[in-house]
């Protein structure tokens, strides 16, 4: 996983460095580019599920995996941008997850 936040981290520093926005403005747009990508997902479905009259199947189950990715990804660097303790804060949410709703889960837990 060190790997995918070098990455991420990568990826954050390239961004903020195009930029000549204000940091808070940066921020705002990179959290604005998840609801774009969540977007794409929901065209790809559509176009999966061959649901648009006028594009027909213009999809594969493949192409909403991608673009089920890039929202993560956009997510990861999102998170990046605004805290540079990113994987700790990822890692920590995780965790509370995991107790929540997989480690209750198995105990027989009501959530």
């Amino acid at each position: 996983m060190n790997d995918t936040w070098t990455t991420i981290a990568r990826l954050a520093t390239r961004l903020e460095e195009h930029s000549t926005l204000p940091r808070e403005q940066r921020v705002l747009l990179q959290l604005l580019k998840i609801q774009e990508e969540a977007g794409e997902v929901a065209e790809a479905v559509i176009g999966a599920m061959g649901q648009n009259p006028r594009k027909g199947f213009s999809h594969t189950w493949e192409e909403v995996e991608a673009e089920i990715c890039d929202v993560i990804v956009t997510g990861m660097v999102a998170l990046m941008r605004m805290n540079p303790q990113a994987p700790e804060v990822f890692a920590g949410h995780l965790d509370r997850i995991r107790q929540r709703d997989v480690d209750d889960a198995a105990e027989g837990a009501p959530r």
